[in-house]
């Protein structure tokens, strides 16, 4: 009797801690994050339909660096001081080539340019692959007491883009977009090997997914 007792015990404990880890993954803090030179830190998912909360307290996001989400659908990240002296890419996937769904709060300290990407992502036929995408949607909050970002000049500093838009539209490769998603995707297809005959992969129509919605707003 007694034996089985600490049976029980000790697997409510471990319930009770493996809950407390769940619940950890999806709320995280960070005091610093810096990403160098064409470098990537990617936060990936640990349990289906995964969503994250993300604070930092100062986040440096050096010239070509990307601050992934990969299989995430919902994101929230918080950021009380930012510096991006050049380029940078926020980047949002759900792993099925849909786009999250991402909240930014954020003070910009330094800005040169930054690309939010959480547009759906083109099927790959032939290939183990899902369908084209849906874009997600964004909205990013600035602080008015830091730089305000703006959207029309993209050669000019404060440069902010925010791409939506549903897989299956980008057939022009000399587009930046399309060149950009290319170059994130190559650190996940890099693992080698050969990609898998057509009977092995499936055949997809060329008809794009639903263009996800992006909103701008300072506070």
């Amino acid at each position: 009797m007694k034996v089985r007792m600490i049976v029980v015990m000790l697997l409510l404990m471990g319930y009770g801690l493996q809950s407390f880890c769940v619940e950890q993954d999806s709320v995280q803090y960070i005091q610093k994050l810096e990403i160098s030179k064409k470098k990537k830190k990617t936060f990936s998912v640990r349990q289906q339909d995964s969503t994250l909360v993300l604070k930092i307290d100062t986040l440096i996001l050096n010239d070509k660096a990307t601050l992934e989400f990969f299989g995430k659908k919902k994101v929230d990240l918080q950021v009380k001081y930012a510096e991006i002296p050049k380029q940078a890419y926020i980047v949002g996937t759900d792993s099925k080539n849909n786009g999250s769904e991402i909240n930014i709060t954020i003070h910009f300290g330094k800005l040169g340019s930054l690309y939010v990407l959480a547009g759906g992502r083109d099927a790959n036929n032939g290939s183990r692959t899902f369908p084209n995408g849906n874009g997600g949607n964004v909205t990013l909050h600035y602080d008015k007491r830091g730089i305000v970002p703006q959207q029309e000049k993209k050669d000019q500093p404060g440069y902010l883009r925010i791409d939506t838009k549903a897989g299956g539209y980008r057939v022009n490769p000399q587009s930046d977009l399309y060149n950009i998603y290319s170059q994130i995707g190559m650190g996940i297809r890099s693992g080698g090997g050969r990609l898998g005959g057509v009977p092995q992969g499936q055949i997809y129509s060329g008809s794009p997914g639903k263009d996800g919605k992006s909103e701008v707003v300072g506070y």
